[in-house]
C-alpha cells in the first residue's frame, strides 16, 4: 500500500496544482473552472508520457472522479425534491429521460457509438460535465469513450455558458414571470454554476427556483447512471435483472444515496455539509484535469462533426420542452 501511495502522489499533485490554478483563474478572471481545468490539462498532455506521474493521473481520472460524484449527494435533500411540485417534477423527469433517449437515437442515426449518445444525453439532460463523467465511468473503457467524454465536457460547458447569458434576457424580453423563468432555467441549462448565475441575472426569486429545480435534475443522476450501468455498462447483466443484479450497482452511486439521506436528515452541521459539497467540486475539477492530461488535443478533432451536432440538437430539444411547459403554467 505504501508503494502504491508513493506511485500515486506525484500525478495526484500535478492534478491538484492544475485545480488550484483554475480556481485562481475562475475567481479573478471569471469563466467556468471545469473548462479551465480541461484546457490546462490538454495543454500539459506531455506530462502523462512520464511514467513517474502516470499512475497518479490515472488514479485521479477514475477513483477521485467517482468519489467526487458520490459526494455530490450531500447537496440533494428530499425537501429540495419535494419543493418543486409534482407537475414540475414530472416535467423534469420527462425532459431528462427523453434527452438521454434522444442522445441514444441520434447516435444510431449518425452511425456512431451508442455510448457516445448516452454520455451526451446524460450530460445535457442532467448536470453537464459531472453527468458526462459519471455516465462514462460506468460504460466500457476505451480510448474513444475517453476522448468523446472530454469533447462533451468542452461542448456542454460552452453551450451552458451561452445559455447562461442569453436565456435570462430572452425570458425578460418575452415578459416571463419569475416562477416560470426559474423553472425554465433550472430545467434546461446544463451546469449547476451556470444555472445559479442565470437565475440571479433574472432575479433573486428566479434564482432560488432555478437552483431547486436544478438540484432535482442532479438527483436524477442516480437512477439514470444506475439504469445505464445495468443495461449498457461494462458489467451489464446478461442473465436478466434480479437481486443478483444489485452487485452491479456502482459503489459511488451508493455513496451518493447515503450522503443524500444524511443531508435530508440534517444530522451534520451546515458548515460540514458545505465543506463536503466543496470537496466534491474540487474532486471533479481534479478529475477533469486528469482526463485532460490523458488526452492528446489533436485526437479530439478525429471524432468528427457528429458529436457537436448531437449536443446542439439535444440542447435545443430540452429548451423546447422547457418552453412548452412554462407556457402551460397557470
Amino acid at each position: 500500500m505504501l508503494k502504491t501511495t508513493q506511485k500515486i502522489i506525484p500525478g495526484l499533485l500535478v492534478c491538484l496544482v492544475i485545480a488550484m490554478s483554475t480556481s485562481f483563474l475562475s475567481e479573478n478572471y471569471g469563466g467556468p473552472q471545469l473548462l479551465y481545468a480541461l484546457l490546462i490539462g490538454l495543454s500539459l498532455h506531455f506530462l502523462y508520457l512520464n511514467e513517474a506521474v502516470k499512475p497518479g493521473i490515472d488514479f485521479s481520472a477514475k477513483t477521485v472522479l467517482r468519489l467526487g460524484v458520490a459526494f455530490l449527494g450531500i447537496r440533494i435533500t428530499f425537501a429540495d425534491i419535494g419543493a418543486i411540485g409534482l407537475n414540475t417534477g414530472l416535467m423534469v423527469m420527462l425532459a431528462v429521460a427523453s434527452t438521454v433517449a434522444l442522445g441514444y437515437i441520434l447516435a444510431k442515426v449518425l452511425k456512431i457509438s451508442p455510448d457516445f449518445g448516452l454520455i451526451a444525453g446524460g450530460s445535457v439532460g442532467i448536470c453537464g460535465a459531472s453527468a458526462a463523467l459519471a455516465v462514462a465511468s460506468v460504460l466500457p473503457k476505451s480510448k474513444e469513450n475517453e476522448q468523446f467524454t472530454l469533447l462533451v465536457v468542452v461542448g456542454v460547458t460552452v453551450l451552458s455558458t451561452i445559455a447562461m447569458v442569453t436565456y435570462p434576457f430572452l425570458l425578460q424580453m418575452m415578459d416571463v414571470g419569475a416562477l416560470p423563468a426559474g423553472i425554465f432555467i433550472g430545467a434546461t441549462i446544463h451546469d449547476v454554476a451556470q444555472v445559479v448565475a442565470a437565475g440571479m441575472l433574472f432575479g433573486p426569486e428566479a434564482g432560488d427556483v432555478a437552483t431547486v429545480v436544478k438540484l432535482f435534475r442532479v438527483a436524477l443522476l442516480l437512477p439514470v447512471v444506475l439504469f445505464i450501468s445495468l443495461f449498457f455498462g461494462a458489467q451489464k447483466s446478461t442473465t436478466g435483472l434480479g437481486w443478483g443484479s444489485l452487485r452491479l450497482i456502482p459503489t459511488f452511486l451508493l455513496g451518493f444515496v447515503a450522503l443524500s439521506i444524511v443531508a435530508s436528515m440534517q444530522i451534520l452541521p451546515s458548515a460540514v455539509t458545505q465543506q463536503i459539497g466543496g470537496l466534491s467540486r474540487w474532486m471533479l475539477v481534479i478529475a477533469i484535469a486528469a482526463a485532460g492530461l490523458k488526452t492528446n488535443f489533436q485526437e479530439l478533432a478525429k471524432l468528427g462533426w457528429q458529436p457537436v451536432l448531437m449536443l446542439v440538437v439535444e440542447t435545443l430539444f430540452i429548451a423546447l420542452l422547457g418552453f412548452v411547459f412554462i407556457y402551460k403554467l397557470p
